[in-house]
């Protein structure tokens, strides 16, 4: 046999020989994270691990190394008599809060796949990531955020025959298994043979260790699945460039249901041994705070939580000394922000671009002067192979546009029951087509300077434009309807429904965004804006020119003023 990572159908094949390479080169581990987590466990039982503050709690929830080395211990074995066994997939929708990190670990620990899911999401999605996945467990909290999740689970269930369990934080009416009674109150760490069950699954560095649906942009989310050698080589550039150590604290801003909440604010920080503060809902003001009084040294988020922190501090200055790197990525950063990271944050920002299924492809490190930072989106990881080329597949000259392709040690293993998704982004070379054009700067960094398949990124996510647009085309007032980018100085990017309306009749933003949410869809991918026309801009062929709609919009909101 050649490969050695895995032979599922679903997953690309990895000859042996590559594997081998990569080990040699270091860029690869015989351990996984979990391993070094459970070292840290034992060499610092007493420090502190997850610090979670709540909204509308004045304290924290602290939870310890050996407290959390405790609970991950029951809650796999929690996880374990609900049935979970190795493979299987546990779908984790919860904001930033200590329970995250107990079970999402818990699930490695036997053998299974957790499968973190943004707290954003609804209905439209849910059943979509529940059904692909065939979950068997779907933890969730009752309530959060005015929202009844429980409710939606209700809803939800009847139409997942695979779904076994829903799990519930918080109150609930008995339908579901309580979080509190079955998890936290057994003490199923101490029951006989919890032991052994856990070196039976102890999981192993090429062993699938995640499912994280990506941001659907040419119609439903795909299932990416990483093993632990390619997460832990998704982590290396951000580690290297902030130059982190144990006695690190880390923040972070973005939902554990990403690959950036999750990796980077849980996975990577943990297994260091680091501190980790979370909120449950971002609130800059209060983060200022924090950052004086737990310490912390580094974070990483989208643009839009750095401004957000820049006019925090514009409104109170006062020195964060403790905060040394933000790394920042996810959306277009304006050349400004890193300016005023340094005049009113008087921290360090980091800029990088990757994606949830290669991580991290280029990244700044410290001491970078400001005018680099601002003419690129870092420069290229030493371990990654970068090449920018046009629509024949031939590399570009420097300072020219293409279409950004690389290859490396943290590719996933492939699309969950999606061969033909792999197969369409990766070829035989091993070069994976990243969706994102790019070109080459005078300093040899890289700029992201567009996207290939039209899709919109606001605040680091992509926005699913495909599935928008089929729901809007059901609105009865809707003719022809094209969703577009425009630029935004907080969130990088909002979208704008362009329609075509039907008839005589003349839909609002107002009408249209009623339809999607009546249709149960994630209330952060709506279109934000409206342009009304009376024919799109089209090729002889009848494909609708999106450039020029960008154009049109563009247009109109300078009118607008």
């Amino acid at each position: 046999m050649n490969e050695d990572v895995t032979t599922s159908d679903w997953a690309r094949k990895i000859p042996r020989e590559q594997r081998e390479d990569f080990l040699a080169r270091g860029w690869w581990r015989d351990r996984t994270p979990v391993d070094d987590l459970l070292e840290a466990i034992e060499r610092n039982p007493h420090k502190a691990a997850v610090v979670s503050y709540a909204k509308g709690s004045a304290m924290p929830r602290t939870v310890t190394y050996g407290q959390l080395g405790s609970l991950i211990t029951r809650f796999a074995g929690a996880l374990d008599a609900l049935g979970v066994g190795k493979g299987d997939i546990v779908s984790i929708q919860l904001p930033n809060t200590w329970e995250f990190p107990a079970l999402a670990i818990a699930a490695m620990r036997i053998g299974a796949i957790p499968n973190p899911i943004p707290h954003i999401y609804r209905e439209n999605e849910l059943s979509f990531m529940l059904r692909h996945a065939g979950s068997k467990v779907y933890i969730v909290k009752a309530q959060h955020g005015g929202f009844s999740y429980a409710d939606m689970a209700r809803r939800l269930r009847p139409g997942l025959p695979e779904l076994a369990h829903v799990v519930v934080l918080g109150e609930d009416d008995g339908d579901f298994t309580s979080f509190d009674d079955f998890f936290v109150d057994t003490r199923w760490d101490l029951v006989d043979g919890v032991g052994e069950l856990l070196a039976q699954r102890h999981p192993q560095p090429d062993d699938p260790a995640l499912l994280l649906f990506t941001s659907g942009t040419t119609g439903r989310p795909k299932a990416a699945v990483h093993s632990h050698n390619t997460l832990w080589a998704q982590g290396r550039p951000i580690a290297d460039a902030v130059q982190m150590v144990e006695d690190d604290v880390s923040f972070m801003a973005s939902t554990v249901g990403h690959l950036t909440g999750f990796y980077w604010g849980t996975y990577l920080p943990l297994s260091l041994g680091q501190k980790v503060v979370y909120q449950d809902a971002w609130d800059p003001r209060a983060l200022v705070d924090m950052i004086e009084y737990e310490g912390i040294t580094w974070m990483l988020s989208a643009t839009p939580f750095a401004l957000d922190m820049i006019d925090a501090l514009k409104q109170q200055p006062r020195p964060l000394g403790s905060l040394r790197a933000f790394a920042c990525g996810g959306a277009p950063i304006p050349p400004h922000v890193a300016i005023q990271m340094q005049e009113h944050l008087g921290v360090e920002l980091l800029s990088l671009w990757g994606m949830s299924e290669v991580g991290v492809c280029t990244i700044h490190q410290l001491g970078t002067p400001v005018e680099v930072l601002a003419e690129s989106d870092g420069m290229q990881v030493e371990y990654v192979d970068l090449r920018i080329v046009d629509d024949n597949d031939e590399p570009v000259a420097d300072g020219e546009e293409g279409r950004l392709q690389m290859r490396g040690p943290g590719i996933i293993l492939g699309y969950y029951k999606q061969p033909e998704a792999i197969a369409a982004a990766m070829d035989d070379e091993g070069w994976f087509d990243t969706g994102d054009n790019g070109r080459r700067t005078p300093h040899g960094g890289i700029r992201i300077t567009g996207r290939s398949k039209d899709i919109i990124v606001r605040g680091g996510q992509n926005v699913p434009v495909v599935e928008i647009e089929n729901l809007l085309l059901t609105h009865p007032g809707v003719k022809e309807v094209a969703v577009v980018a425009y630029p935004d100085d907080r969130m990088g990017e909002r979208g704008c429904a362009c329609v075509v309306a039907a008839g005589d009749a003349t839909p609002t933003l107002a009408d249209l965004t009623a339809h999607l949410a009546e249709a149960g869809f994630t209330k952060q991918f709506w279109p934000e804006r409206l342009l009304l026309l009376d024919q799109f801009p089209k090729t002889p062929a009848g494909k609708v020119q999106k450039y020029r709609l960008r154009e049109l919009v563009q247009e109109d909101i300078a009118l607008a003023g």
